[in-house]
């Protein structure tokens, strides 16, 4: 399984007992990793793009 396919996997969670409610706690937990996950993303395209410019 590629890397992108795990980290869109992620992104797009489902819960994997329907009848379970997750807690609130989760959720929020599941968000911030989201976000961070999509910032580290957007930090290294700038990254790369800076190097392409620069050479």
């Amino acid at each position: 399984m590629g890397i992108w396919h795990q980290i869109a996997q992620y992104l797009f969670l489902k819960k994997k007992d329907q009848d379970e409610e997750p807690g609130s706690l989760i959720k929020y937990m599941h968000g911030i990793n989201r976000i961070s996950i999509l910032l580290f993303l957007f930090a290294i395209i700038v990254m790369v793009i800076r190097v392409v410019k620069s050479c």
